[in-house]
């Protein structure tokens, strides 16, 4: 009988083990967070150009910044709000000031078991000052955790 209880102890603790190892959760390492990406270009070069600097805040919430006088931002990321159908932004391209309005539709999406669910956001409208930006033109609607351009700023 002595023989018997070290053998059903080790059954039992090698049970333990295992369905313990099975519930630890698995690590992210996916992109979790969808941006609009915008891609600065440059109008009068005619290709793809960063700003010397670049400022960005959501209108109303100024003390919020995104970037801060940021050098090499290409692209740039426009956090979008999840419950919400619009986000209004200022943007300071080489100390000039425009805003931005970005109309869009958004649904969650399931990235993965272990990364959980995200928003992705269709792209409807854009509205936009032209203190510094020439034009804004959409390249891809659907934003998403991909790295893919959605819009294209000339200034």
């Amino acid at each position: 009988m002595r023989k018997e209880i070290p053998a059903i102890f080790l059954l039992l603790t090698a049970m333990i083990i295992i369905s313990a190892g099975s519930c630890t959760p698995q690590a992210c390492f996916d992109e979790t967070e969808s941006f609009l990406k915008g891609t600065f270009y440059n109008s009068s070069a005619g290709k793809a150009l960063a700003p010397d600097s670049v400022s960005l805040y959501g209108l109303g919430h100024a003390s919020d910044l995104i970037y801060n006088k940021s050098t090499g931002i290409q692209p740039a990321q426009f956090p979008l709000d999840n419950s919400s159908d619009t986000s209004r932004f200022v943007i300071r391209i080489n100390g000039t000031d425009d805003t931005l309005l970005f109309t869009y539709s958004s649904y969650p999406h399931l990235i993965s078991r272990e990364c959980g669910f995200t928003f992705y956001h269709t792209l409807d409208t854009f509205i936009y000052t032209t203190h510094n930006i020439d034009t804004i033109i959409r390249a891809n609607k659907n934003i998403t955790t991909a790295n893919e351009e959605n819009i294209r700023i000339s200034y």
